[in-house]
């Protein structure tokens, strides 16, 4: 099994830049564009969210006896197989947060819902960086 994780390496370190620029000194001086740059995390955390647990997804598809069983799991059993298998650093109840982040980003745009998924993308950044770790190394010894 060889599969390609760079789409995610990529957008963890867009999400990782996003996070730092917002948290710099001249973002911290400018409002405005502190604004922007929160837009900007929350935009990376979405395009890493899901990344991150479609890699998942494909990876439990790879090293099951029966694909098919992942291809037809819910998104609760997708994240507790990936819990069993030592992938993910959470459990159930963070991802489903980070899934209401996902969904709170998309559908509507609120200052304060914005300002909850840009609190919650550096956690879930180190998510994503473990998932990342746990996935490439494994890739090449399944």
């Amino acid at each position: 099994m060889n599969i390609d994780f760079s789409s995610l390496a990529s957008a963890i370190g867009q999400l990782e830049k996003s996070i730092l620029y917002s948290q710099s000194d001249t973002a911290r001086q400018d409002y405005e564009l502190f604004e922007q740059l929160r837009n900007s995390v929350i935009q990376c955390f979405e395009f890493t969210y899901e990344l991150s647990w479609k890699m998942l997804k494909r990876y439990l598809e790879e090293t099951a006896a029966t694909p098919e069983e992942i291809d037809t799991s819910t998104f609760q059993d997708l994240i507790r197989k990936g819990n069993e298998k030592g992938l993910l650093r959470s459990d159930w109840l963070r991802w489903k947060m980070y899934r209401q982040a996902r969904t709170d980003s998309s559908h509507t745009y609120d200052g304060d819902k914005a300002e909850a998924v840009y609190e919650i993308a550096p956690d879930f950044l180190d998510e994503a960086r473990y998932l990342y770790l746990q996935l490439t190394s494994r890739n090449h010894k399944e």
